[in-house]
């Protein structure tokens, strides 16, 4: 399996991830605040994750 996934800061407290791999494709936009908890959730396999 090959996950890669970018995220950039577009100011104004929104954060852009997308697919890297796909850069024509959608960004999933989201608060900047929001971005800590998601990773953690990620880190630890969290629901939908595994």
């Amino acid at each position: 399996m090959n996950n890669c996934v970018e995220a950039a800061s577009l100011g104004a407290g929104l954060l852009a991830v997308r697919d890297s791999k796909w850069a024509a494709g959608p960004a999933l936009l989201l608060p900047s605040t929001a971005w800590c908890p998601f990773v953690a959730l990620v880190r630890r396999g969290g629901p939908g994750l595994r």
